[in-house]
């Protein structure tokens, strides 16, 4: 005998409300169907799952073993459906980002440009920054990150290939101070350092070789939390900085800055966009997540 699925949600909804007007109310049915459809159940199971009195309405024995085996069945196809119809509705509403200031592909421009503009309903509100926090308790529907500092619980899209870190300086100080051979030198030059925030120590400048890593402490004479003001300090001939590779590209193919210490500088693994393990995303979510993924598969 095939199973009646409406009778098994009438069920569903009595067991819920632990009332046939309440459950009537929700389904939008009258009472009286509510009671004809549990009466219907029972005889094709030959079994009572409901008990009835003048005051209240329980589950038999039986009624609480099927309850616990079908309610959570019937809430999964629920999701399902729910996330098909998801999966069809125009993105809308506020898309909340947070983002590594050294996401270089993600925040230069197109990526978001052409999202926007295949996406007219959603507003993106982008928050750069370098300081590690949970995105999920700050109110962020997802981050751009690179891998190895994603938590373990999260979903990650690759936003970039692999990247590497360069140490860069303008042709002028090059000729002006030479260049150094070896990562062990930096510390008698003039280096433009990185840090995230105020009163956190500058980065220690990574490197590589003969497999094993290590990191050299340049302390800088120009220290900044800003990118840009290292790329133009540099370019003016302020010293040696070391950054992203992507960053630093537009200006090493116009002249302003040489790459130097390329054999110490290892690839790693680059960018994601990363976000909660949620069952059904919401369309703007999966909107961006789509695009993403297009612009890594086929385009820069």
């Amino acid at each position: 005998m095939a199973t009646d699925l409406n009778l098994v949600a009438v069920f569903i909804a009595v067991a819920d409300a632990k009332s046939f007007r309440r459950a009537a109310d929700r389904l939008g049915v009258t009472r009286s169907a509510v009671s004809q459809a549990i009466r219907r159940m029972e005889d094709q199971l030959g079994v009572a799952v409901v008990q009835r009195t003048t005051r209240s309405v329980s589950l038999t024995e039986a009624g609480l073993r099927l309850h616990e085996r079908v309610a959570p069945a019937v809430a999964e196809v629920e999701q399902a459906i729910n996330g098909a119809r998801d999966r069809d509705a125009q993105p809308t509403g506020q898309l909340r980002l947070a983002v590594s200031s050294i996401a270089e592909r993600f925040i230069r421009g197109p990526l978001l440009a052409e999202f926007t503009q295949a996406n007219p309903g959603v507003q993106v509100d982008v928050s750069v920054t370098d300081e590690e926090f949970d995105i999920v308790a700050e109110g962020y529907d997802a981050g751009v990150r690179l891998g190895e500092v994603i938590e373990q619980d999260m979903i990650a899209v690759p936003v970039s290939g692999d990247q590497r870190q360069l140490v860069v300086a303008a042709p002028s100080y090059l000729q002006r101070f030479g260049t150094p051979s070896h990562p062990r030198e930096l510390p008698q030059h003039c280096c433009i350092g990185w840090r995230p925030a105020p009163h956190v120590a500058p980065y220690r400048w990574e490197f590589a070789e003969d497999g094993r890593e290590f990191d050299v402490a340049v302390e800088p004479r120009i220290t900044t939390n800003d990118m840009w003001v290292m790329v133009r300090t540099a370019c003016a001939g302020g010293g040696l900085t070391f950054g992203m590779e992507e960053t630093f590209r537009p200006y090493i193919e116009r002249g302003e800055l040489v790459p130097v210490l390329e054999d110490y500088c290892p690839f790693f693994r680059g960018f994601f966009l990363y976000f909660p393990d949620r069952r059904n995303l919401p369309p703007k979510l999966r909107a961006l997540i789509d695009h993403v993924r297009y612009r890594s598969g086929g385009k820069s």
